[in-house]
This record gives C-alpha cells, structure tokens and sequence, in this order.
C-alpha cells in the first residue's frame, strides 16, 4: 500500500493515529482529511465539458458536429468527445510555437488517455467528457466492452508528423496516416455503440482512409501558406507567434510523377506547374476508396460478402469474438450490422460532396470556396442515411 493510499484510508475511517516514541510523552495525532486524490466528475463537470466540446466542433469542424445527429444518443457523447479531441490534436502544430513544445502537448495527451482509461481524467474538457462516457459504457454494457487504449494512442502519435510537415514518401504512406487517424477515429466510435463487427470495421477503414487523404488536400492551402499563431482552444496564445515557413505535403512520388517543386507551389500556389494534375492524382485515391466502399455495399445487398479481404484483420482491436457484447445479435447477417451502424459511416458523405466541388473547381486546391462548408450537407446526409448508402 502505498503511503498516500494510507493516509486516505485512515482520513476515511476517521481514527486516529496513534504515534509512539521511546521518550516519555506519547503523543496523540490525527490526520486531517484533504480532498481525494481524484475526486469523481461531478454532473455540472460533465455539462460544462458537453458543452464545450461541441462548441468546439462546431467552430472548428462543422461536419463532424452536423452528423452528430446521426449517431445513436448512447453513443453521442462519446462521439462528440472523441471528434473534439481530434479537433484539438490537429491544432496542435497552428497553436504551438515549435515541434517541441507541440511534442510535449502530445504527451499531455498520451498521459491524459492512461489517466481517462483509469477514472481519474486531468481537469480538461475534452479529457471530461470522453473519461465520462467511457463510464457510462462500461456500466451500459456491464464491463464487457472496453475502449481500445492502444487505438486512443495510435491517433495521438500519428499526429508527431503534421508538427514538421515532412511530406509523405508516397502515397501508401499518406494512405497509413488516414487509416491511423480518421479510420481509427470510426473504429472507437463503433466500438462505443458497441459493435464487433470485421464488415463493419472494412467498410470504417476504407472510408476512413478516403476521409484522410480528402483531410490533407484541403488542409494543403493552409499548411503551405501558413498564418500567424492563433490562440489554442483549450490554452492561452503560444509563445513567440509569426507565420511559420510554409511545406507541400503531397506524397513525393506524387509530386515527382507529375513534376511538381515545392517552391514553385510556394512561390505560384496554384499555377505551379503539375500541382492540379498531383491533386487530381491524389484525389482520385480518396474517391477510389469511396468507389471501393459502394461495391462493398451492393455486394452485401445481393447477398454476397463484400469481395475482398480485410488487411487489418487479426491486429490490435480487430480481433472479432462473436460471444462478446456488440457481436452478431441472433439471425444479424454483415448487413445489418452496416446498416445498423451506418451513422458511424456518415462522413463518407461529407468527404464525396467536397470532393465533387474540387472537380467542379478542376482540381485548384487553393480555391477559397473549398475551405468552407456546404450547404447541401445536411440534406444529402439525411438521405444517404435513410437509404443507407453513400453514393
């Protein structure tokens, strides 16, 4: 036992302390209680927390927070939890002033997932909220279901590369980051339903990876012409504040292929020679996986299975134990464990309608019209789930 756990149970049972000496005059001590070590959330710790994270969202990433609706009220919160600490892991690198002190801010993060996962989450909201709804999981299903710690730190640590901007090698590379991000983001967001389902987690990965590549090209204009330091969302303004020197983080071979030189994107922007063909190259991999998704989809309706194999199969979270809590439920066929999670697979919708306005602009990725939201979002999603298809 350790000391500080002594000193709590004695404060809890109220005793005193009786200590000895050799001398003549015993003396009698008490030990006053002090507050627990980690004190449970309290509900309006909780409210404030909900309230902010989908503040957050909602200035920072509009989609997320419009198909929210379409997750299952049990699982929302988690969701928003989960989307809002994707929020802050991408703004790292805008509001730190250097890869060093974004690296600490990381491992704030690393640290913050252990203590979550233990009950006792750092006063933060975000951390709030999500150690919150991990709560309400396990006792919602008993402690059969569990929130995969090494996910939560998988997309933490995939966002060490955006702190430098090093470029993608190729495009398999680029294609790892998605799946190690957006498509681990829809693995714990299914697990939270819960879900153990290997169609289910197939369909996530590929729409996961379209949603990344399509994250990164829109992201290029801001990462290549950088602004000033802004203020973080859950911390003051970092320290030493200017633009920072601007990177093209499109795959190399990419770039090479089409003869693209990054200080000519940086000196051009969008008349660099070969920067729309790189795009349209890289574009179409995002829509590829989108295509890929809706094969899926028709096979599973003829009552085929999907057509190929899922690569992540047997790794770490995706091993599938079908006695467990989110398994097949009686006579469910894969099926209708898409359909039934078919919220979790709502950014696919997003991801296509800006992909389509990128072609409408041929493929000019600096396009301001492309850095805001559209409209047709909340439509087009309520329709794509009501027939439960992206396309």
């Amino acid at each position: 036992m350790s000391f500080v756990r002594g000193v709590a149970r004695s404060c809890r049972a109220r005793k005193p302390c009786r200590l000895t000496s050799r001398g003549p005059w015993p003396q009698l001590r008490q030990f006053s209680c002090t507050a627990p070590v980690s004190a449970p959330l309290t509900a309006d710790e909780v409210q404030g927390a909900h309230k902010y994270c989908v503040s957050l969202l909602s200035k920072y990433d509009r989609p997320s927070y419009t198909l929210s609706t379409f997750i299952p009220p049990h699982a929302r919160s988690f969701y928003i939890a989960l989307r809002a600490l994707n929020v802050s892991l991408s703004m790292i690198p805008e509001t730190t002033s250097s890869p060093t002190i974004g690296l600490m801010r990381l491992q704030f993060w690393r640290d913050a997932v252990t203590k979550i996962l233990a009950g006792a989450p750092p006063k933060e909201p975000v951390a709030i909220l999500l150690a919150s709804a991990i709560s309400d999981l396990n006792e919602r299903t008993e402690g059969r279901t569990r929130i995969t710690k090494g996910w939560l730190t998988r997309l933490i640590n995939a966002r060490e590369q955006t702190l430098t901007n090093d470029p993608y090698p190729n495009i398999a590379a680029l294609e790892s980051y998605a799946e190690n991000t957006y498509s681990t983001l829809m693995y714990l967001t299914l697990a939270a339903l819960p879900m153990t389902s290997v169609t289910a987690d197939h369909v996530a990965s590929h729409i996961g990876k379209a949603v990344g590549i399509a994250a990164v090209l829109r992201g290029l204009p801001l990462v290549a012409f950088p602004q000033p330091t802004p203020q973080s969302p859950s911390g003051p303004p970092a320290i030493g504040g200017g633009a920072k020197q601007g990177a093209v983080i499109l795959p190399l071979d990419i770039m090479a292929q089409n003869g693209v030189k990054e200080e000519e994107v940086l000196r051009r922007g969008a008349e660099a020679e070969g920067l729309r063909d790189a795009v349209f190259a890289v574009a179409t991999r995002a829509s590829d996986h989108l295509i890929t998704v809706d094969q899926m989809l028709s096979n599973l309706r003829a009552g085929k299975d999907v057509g190929h194999e899922f690569e992540h199969e047997g790794e770490e979270g995706h091993e599938y134990d079908t006695s467990a809590l989110g398994g097949p439920r009686g006579n469910e066929t894969p099926l209708d464990e898409v359909n039934r999670a078919f919220g979790v697979f709502m950014p696919a919708i997003a991801t296509r309608l800006w992909l389509e306005r990128l072609q409408q602009y041929d493929f000019d990725v600096f396009r301001p019209e492309l850095l805001s939201g559209d409209w047709r979002l909340p439509w087009k999603a309520y329709m794509a789930f009501r027939r439960k298809t992206i396309g």
